[in-house]
């Protein structure tokens, strides 16, 4: 049982000072960049979960893993192998106890590996891809990737991140062509993942889920099954599938009954349902264990959906120190800060971020970030080509559709207002518990005039 609110406060924030557990996924990637984890293995090629980033040993604690290398390393110190699996194992350690400080040591790691083989090193140097993904450094994220290629065109390391870095650059037609090539090369679960993904940001969510359901068919391990169980439920729930969502969430937990992603899915989806009591208890519980932006936002706005603002202020004040803690592990966290920040925060710094994100890179998320960000400083009419933009690749989100719709109603163009608010409402009728309840408010104002 959880503590009272301000007793977790408490723990959260002395928790954050710590710099435990801080999250470093991209919103728009976080979960389907987890699945980096298949394919950073060890130095004898053991594979990893899919949802681990990095992962050495499959079910293993990612504290047993680097303990296990370390040791290893003590007694053989030049094993360049060894020193790039520490250095994955770090990333994998970071990304699961949410822990930034971890991102310099394995940046060491990798550096050793590769000053110990500086020719034919592609575990080094797709494990370097991920740390810089992890960072949100895409660009080198896809020019260490295509190195790692250049030595091993085989190399499923190579092949996950550099979809990734692809997606997170908004080279979405070269993502495509990158996981086609790599399903060619190395089908699998971390590729069938990746696959899935950009169909779906393309807008074609039947065959996301005909790709999930042939890697979840084709899981062998508890850690296999429940990440791709979690990616199905998760897939349902941002269609509106609440039901499918538990059902497909149940089995992930099934097989792995301390899965995080698995149990935010299954808040998610008791949200979606209208049990919020039940929510907010299974949100408090995972963000006292890993409190990423997303996880905050969403347990602070079902606090005030239950009329608790006190202890929904609380959650966004940690956001702050959440950023800081971030970018002294060298993570760039201005796409979530933004996010945030727009709704709950400072407006003009959620402004200053999005358009340092949005000059990085062009996603459908930087988009809507920026969109978003412009409304909520009262820049409407500069934010609506973003909002379109946000929506032009067919990617089916019932948030991107949201803030499109309140931005065209802020623009003065009513019909269309209410077109992507109705889109939004009927394909996901619980996104957000405050977002969806204020969509429905501005489509009665709408209808009624």
């Amino acid at each position: 049982m959880v503590a009272d609110a301000a007793s977790r406060q408490v723990v959260m924030t002395r928790t954050m000072r710590s710099g435990w557990r801080l999250g470093a996924g991209v919103v728009g990637l976080a979960f389907v960049l987890t699945a980096a984890g298949a394919v950073l293995g060890g130095p004898d090629e053991v594979p990893a979960a899919p949802a681990a980033a990095g992962a050495v040993t499959p079910g293993a604690a990612p504290g047993q893993g680097v303990r296990a290398l370390q040791a290893r390393l003590k007694a053989q110190p030049k094993d360049a192998g060894a020193w790039a699996a520490l250095g994955a194992a770090y990333v994998e350690e970071a990304r699961a106890g949410g822990d930034p400080s971890r991102y310099p040591q394995a940046a060491e790691a990798f550096a050793r590996s590769l000053r110990l083989r500086p020719d034919g090193n592609a575990d080094a140097l797709a494990g370097r891809a991920a740390l810089a993904a992890a960072r949100h450094d895409f660009p080198a994220a896809l020019r260490d990737a295509d190195r790692a290629l250049v030595v091993n065109p085989y190399s499923e390391h190579g092949l996950a991140v550099r979809i990734d870095a692809l997606v997170e650059l908004g080279r979405y037609p070269a993502a495509l062509d990158a996981a086609r090539r790599a399903d060619a090369r190395r089908p699998g679960i971390p590729v069938f993942t990746r696959l899935a993904y950009v169909r779906e940001l393309r807008g074609d969510t039947k065959e996301a889920r005909r790709v999930l359901e042939l890697a979840r068919n084709a899981a062998t391990t508890r850690a296999d099954v429940a990440y791709t169980a979690t990616a199905l439920g998760r897939l349902a729930w941002s269609q509106g599938g609440y039901d499918e969502a538990l059902r497909q969430c149940g089995q992930a937990l099934k097989a792995e009954p301390d899965h995080l992603e698995a149990r935010e899915c299954r808040a998610r989806a008791l949200t979606g349902k209208g049990q919020l009591a039940a929510a907010i208890a299974e949100f408090e519980e995972i963000v006292d264990r890993s409190p990423l932006p997303g996880r905050l936002v969403a347990l602070g706005e079902l606090y005030e959906a239950s009329g608790r603002p006190g202890p929904a202020r609380r959650q966004y004040e940690v956001l702050g120190t959440w950023a800081g803690l971030a970018k002294a592990g060298g993570v760039n966290p201005d796409l979530d800060t933004a996010l945030a920040a727009a709704d709950h925060g400072d407006r003009a710094e959620a402004l200053r971020a999005a358009r340092a994100e949005w000059q990085r890179r062009r996603t459908v998320h930087t988009e809507d970030a920026l969109a978003w960000a412009l409304h909520r400083a009262g820049r409407s009419e500069e934010a609506l080509p973003h909002a379109r933009a946000a929506t032009a690749t067919g990617y089916r989100d019932a948030t991107f559709l949201y803030h499109r719709g309140m931005i065209e109603r802020a623009a003065g163009e009513r019909a269309a207002a209410r077109a992507s608010l109705s889109r939004a409402l009927e394909l996901n009728p619980a996104f957000s518990p405050l977002g969806a309840r204020e969509a429905r408010r501005a489509l009665d104002g709408l209808e009624a005039t």
